[in-house]
């Protein structure tokens, strides 16, 4: 459930970025602002181009606007440096991407180890196992990477998002090097999780079926926040 007690815990203010092209400056974002509730699904959809990647690049602290700023869990990401930021999101911020990003020499239960591990949790093993199980790999969390299915690899990648119960997950088209079935499997599993967990989920998708089931829908286009509509979900 959501924790209702934090409120807005992302937040972007007049976000802009720009940079520089052989034919000038060229804007990739304007003056884009929201905000974000502990526990809600927010989905960010547009064309391609819009500036959706740049945006979540920007809300999760890898990369810095042009203008403006981005309040992540109550801390100014403007007014950190890369290490304080590398900080924030290790101990607020989860991902899941569409090429999965497992380390190829770790098994399924390291890759969920990993953050825990980095994190200083006690229990590092115990606490990754719990959530494989949770996502249905009990009997497959010893295989490496190359042994496991697509499907079965953004299992592990979203295990491995969820294992430290960040206060916000970042999904960059989750689904889109899966099929269809597999893809619908996942995105089920990643809502169970935000349903059950008081982790805000931010979803950036062109898949319109997948952004109806989130609480909100922002969408870009060429770079401007065009709508910020609240669904039926």
């Amino acid at each position: 459930m959501p924790d209702i007690s934090v409120k807005n815990v992302l937040e972007a203010h007049q976000l802009s970025k720009e940079v520089s092209s052989p034919e000038g400056t060229l804007t990739i974002l304007k003056d884009v602002s929201f905000s974000v509730d502990a526990g809600e699904s927010v989905a960010v959809v547009g064309p391609s181009g819009a500036g959706k990647s740049t945006l979540l690049a920007l809300l999760a602290g890898l990369d810095l606007p042009t203008r403006g700023h981005v309040d992540l869990n109550g801390a100014n990401l403007s007014d950190l440096d890369e290490d304080g930021r590398a900080l924030v999101r290790a101990e607020s911020v989860g991902f899941v991407f569409q090429s999965f990003h497992l380390v190829p020499s770790l098994n399924a239960l390291e890759n969920v180890m990993l953050p825990l591990e980095l994190a200083g949790h006690g229990d590092a093993r115990k606490a990754a196992r719990a959530i494989i199980d949770k996502v249905g790999l009990a009997d497959r969390w010893s295989h490496y990477p190359a042994q496991l299915s697509g499907g079965e690899k953004q299992r592990v990648a979203i295990a491995r998002a969820f294992a430290t119960e960040p206060a916000v997950l970042f999904a960059d088209e989750p689904t889109g090097n899966l099929d269809s079935r597999t893809g619908a499997n996942i995105m089920e599993l990643m809502f169970e999780l935000n349903r059950n967990s008081s982790t805000t989920l931010v979803l950036v998708t062109h898949d319109n079926s997948l952004a109806e089931r989130c609480d909100r829908i922002l969408a870009l286009d060429i770079g401007s926040l065009v709508s910020d509509v609240r669904t039926a979900a």
